[in-house]
């Protein structure tokens, strides 16, 4: 038998199968270093979760017991007297529809119209796109009161003081939404649009069957940032509503304050109960939002 011919000895370490464990001491150097930045959000989440406690909890109490001393966190007898008062002295149902209807209708018109210029801003090389978009941003340096004189000539020129309309079509388009957008879509490879125009798609084919699918997260993050800003929204429809069936909820609150007196007890019943949409909105969309892949159909 010729060398060539002797078998060869295994390799003494392809014998050993590789121990996937951590080592321990890797393991618990990450555990020292999450501990501070744990802690760190603790305090954060009880310096941002006190007052809202305190303000909830404070919505249960009697008129009497919400200035007494000491003060205390947690009602002694809970009622629900401020929010039936609440509910009572305004026509919430009125104004929660009327709210609603602008909500859901500047939401979609918002999330569609940023998707599209963000698209545009991001995926076509032209110079006065740039400067368009150097325009949204230059917006956000303003105060919002700085605008509303001018905005709301415009708006009663074009006929549509105290309507939906005139509190919709301003708040349609958004520096946020645009710079969310283009942010995301400039994260997209091109190599993926020139493979879909190769194929012989057209470009609202790209953007409706490959572009929108993929900024979904995106979307449901400006949803619920839009739903928000537009439920919360006081300043505008004040001074775009003067008819009472056409309040939303903020200016319903507002009209719960009396000029000489404030009964805390029903106008903290009130704003808990003008919460509640938004905290269901949020419950409802959060794990999509969550749990999506942005990168879902990309290779590298």
């Amino acid at each position: 038998m010729t060398t060539t011919d002797m078998p060869r000895p295994l390799d003494a370490d392809a014998k050993q199968p590789v121990s996937k464990k951590r080592p321990r001491k890797a393991a618990g150097g990450g555990i020292r270093r999450a501990v501070p930045a744990t802690t760190l959000l603790w305090v954060l989440a009880c310096l941002y979760g006190l007052p809202v406690l305190w303000f909830i909890l404070s919505s249960f109490k009697p008129a009497s017991d919400l200035f007494s001393y000491p003060l205390t966190l947690v009602p002694h007898n809970p009622t629900l007297s401020g929010f039936k008062a609440a509910w009572d002295s305004a026509n919430f149902s009125q104004y929660f529809i009327n709210t609603a209807i602008v909500c859901v209708i500047t939401t979609i018109l918002t999330v569609g119209v940023s998707c599209c210029t963000g698209y545009a801003l991001a995926k076509y090389d032209n110079k006065w796109l740039k400067v368009f978009f150097l325009c949204i941003l230059a917006t956000t340096m303003l105060p919002s009161e700085v605008m509303l004189a001018p905005e709301f000539l415009v708006v009663r020129n074009l006929g549509l003081y105290n309507s939906f309309a005139g509190i919709i079509l301003p708040a349609v388009l958004t520096a946020t939404g645009c710079f969310m957008f283009r942010q995301f879509f400039l994260t997209v490879p091109d190599e993926l649009v020139e493979a879909a125009r190769i194929d012989g798609a057209r470009e609202l084919a790209i953007f409706a069957r490959i572009m929108v699918p993929l900024s979904r997260p995106i979307m449901l993050t400006l949803a619920i940032l839009s739903f928000q800003w537009r439920w919360n929204d006081y300043i505008w429809p004040l001074l775009m509503l003067n008819d009472p069936n056409k309040f939303t909820v903020q200016i319903g609150i507002q009209s719960i304050v009396g000029a000489q007196n404030i009964n805390w007890s029903v106008l903290l019943g009130a704003s808990v109960i003008s919460m509640i949409p938004l905290i269901a909105v949020f419950l409802v969309f959060q794990r999509y939002v969550m749990s999506a892949d942005i990168n879902a159909g990309l290779k590298d």
